[in-house]
């Protein structure tokens, strides 16, 4: 039985969410604050959470942000603030999921039922790739630079790249990503992809705005090019760099 926190400050809603997860088999804390959601997060083992953000004293936002520092169970953010910008942010601090209040209940139990089915899923070999510039061990949820040292990304920047491991060297269209990784109403939203695979390529390419390994075709989608062909010019820029040092 998956155990749920509940994070909310209206007592209505956060008891009608209770309820309505209880109704369904799950197991419910509920808290009233960003405070108490972290302590109790830390004292015991929780399956995914749900997180509104507008909470008196630490926000949803920091919440999101210090679950994400030891665990990687999903999270979902309930918010009545609809701005671009604000679910970019909550993308950003580790959010799985934004639902926008006011939502109907199935939708927000459909969308848990989802990000857990995501977060048991496995029994399957995950891909491992080797570049000159990095590696990514999808089975570890791990991914490190041409050194050795961790690249850390936020789990929605782990499902986006995952998406493009497992496909390499093929299209993926906007749609498609958009509808994996955030669900069947973001699929207008087309600049939450060129946003994410900016900051992929940030964090992976050698140079960012000459992309290698993560490349866009505009109006198309996206696609991850584990081998691509050599580069003259930047081979000699890293030889020059070398000869400086």
């Amino acid at each position: 039985m998956s155990r749920i926190l509940v994070v909310e400050d209206e007592r209505p809603m956060l008891r009608a969410l209770g309820a309505h997860l209880q109704a369904r088999g799950y197991e419910v804390d509920l808290v009233e604050s960003g405070e108490a959601a972290l302590s109790r997060a830390a004292a015991g083992s929780h399956d995914a959470a749900i997180v509104d953000l507008g909470l008196p004293g630490m926000d949803g936002i920091e919440v999101v942000h210090g679950l994400r520092g030891w665990t990687s169970i999903p999270i979902i953010v309930v918010s009545a603030r609809d701005q671009e910008a604000m679910k970019i942010l909550a993308f950003d601090a580790g959010a799985d999921d934004y639902v926008t209040k006011p939502f109907g209940m199935r939708e927000l139990l459909a969308r848990l039922s989802v990000v857990l089915r995501r977060a048991t899923a496995g029994g399957e070999l995950l891909p491992i790739v080797d570049t000159p510039d990095f590696r990514i061990d999808l089975g570890m949820k791990r991914a490190t630079d041409s050194a050795g040292d961790e690249i850390r990304l936020t789990p929605t920047q782990w499902h986006l790249l995952e998406i493009l491991v497992r496909n390499p060297d093929r299209l993926v269209t906007q749609r498609n990503v958009l509808e994996e990784v955030w669900g069947p109403s973001y699929v207008n939203q087309t600049n939450y992809v060129r946003q994410f695979m900016a900051q992929l390529r940030r964090k992976f390419e050698p140079r960012p705005a000459r992309p290698r390994y993560f490349l866009t075709e505009p109006g198309m989608g996206v696609r991850f090019v584990p081998d691509p062909e050599f580069d003259d010019d930047l081979v000699t820029e890293q030889i020059g760099r070398r000869a400086q040092g």
